[in-house]
Formats: structure tokens, C-alpha cells, sequence
């Protein structure tokens, strides 16, 4: 992210765990890039101004958050208006089980933290978000957005989301 923002841009990395900070800050130093910095947070509360990034990139974190609904609120709040949401995250058609949901391996495994697609654009919609896309990485160009929720067991896939924060209109 820091190569693609240019010189110009800023790009900042939230991590929750200071071991993941100082492997990021290595690596920085590494790349000699400036306009990158870390900051220590959750997905659920960003240590971002409201109204501030053009960009929010996740890579597999949604699915480890116990709250969704609050991480998709959290980056709407952060998001200028006309920003973008371009996330790259395992979601399913159908519900896991309780008992499934209790296997911390595989939530760890990123597995069964993944939620419905249908589930996912509905709290997507229900934080402000609009243009709301989600196409399985290896199906692209099948929109999954708009379907209803899956009756039956967790059928688990990898996906890319993208939403915009909508520019207000007077």
C-alpha cells in the first residue's frame, strides 16, 4: 500500500498486537518507504479520524472480528464521503453451527468466523454503505450481493467485497 499511495500519500496500518506493529515497522525500514505509519487498534474501534481515508484494505480480518456490524460502522465512519471498502475475506452461503462456531481452530483457521454473504452486505447497507459488490475470487463477475441467505450447511469461500461511502447530496 505505501508503493501504490506514491510519496504523496499516507498510508496508515492498524494492528491490534505489538509484535505484529514492530514486524510492520521492520519492514518499513526495510522499503525506506515515510508516508507509512502503525498504529495500535481494533477493526471495531480504528485510532483514525472520522472522515479521513480515501481507501480501506483488509485482508482476512473481517471473518476474526466477533462483531461485523461494528467493523463495517467503524470503516463508514473513517471513510471520506466517496471513499471505497476493498476487502479480500472468506465468507459462506449457509450458517455454521453452534458447535461449529465453538471450534476456536478453526475460527483461528479463519474458517468459522466467516459469515453469510447475504448477512455481510445487509450490515454493509445498514452502516451507509452503497455499490456494494461481493464476487468469489475465483468466480468473478457473479454478483452474490443481492442473493437471499443460504438455507443448509456452510458452503465457505474466499471473496472480494468493495463498498463505497456515498457522497451526500443536498
Amino acid at each position: 500500500a505505501g508503493e501504490r499511495g506514491g510519496p504523496n500519500g499516507q498510508v496508515i496500518g492498524v494492528d491490534m498486537t505489538s509484535a505484529m506493529l514492530e514486524k510492520a515497522n521492520r519492514n518499513k525500514a526495510k522499503l525506506g518507504v515515510e508516508h507509512v505509519e502503525f498504529r495500535e487498534g481494533q477493526i471495531e474501534a480504528l485510532p483514525v479520524d472520522a472522515d479521513t481515508v480515501d481507501v480501506i484494505i483488509s485482508i482476512c480480518v473481517i471473518n476474526l472480528s466477533p462483531d461485523k456490524t461494528a467493523v463495517f460502522k467503524e470503516a463508514y465512519r473513517v471513510l471520506k464521503p466517496g471513499g471505497r471498502l476493498a476487502v479480500s475475506d472468506m465468507v459462506t452461503r449457509g450458517k455454521f453451527t453452534p458447535q461449529e462456531r465453538a471450534d476456536m481452530s478453526a475460527w483461528a483457521g479463519c474458517i468459522t468466523g466467516a459469515e453469510d454473504v447475504a448477512d455481510m452486505a445487509t450490515w454493509m447497507r445498514e452502516a451507509g454503505f452503497s455499490q456494494i459488490s461481493v464476487q468469489k475470487k475465483d468466480e468473478v463477475g457473479i454478483e452474490l450481493a443481492e442473493i437471499e441467505p443460504h438455507v443448509g450447511a456452510a458452503q465457505i469461500f474466499s471473496a472480494r467485497i468493495t463498498a463505497v461511502k456515498p457522497v451526500a447530496t443536498s
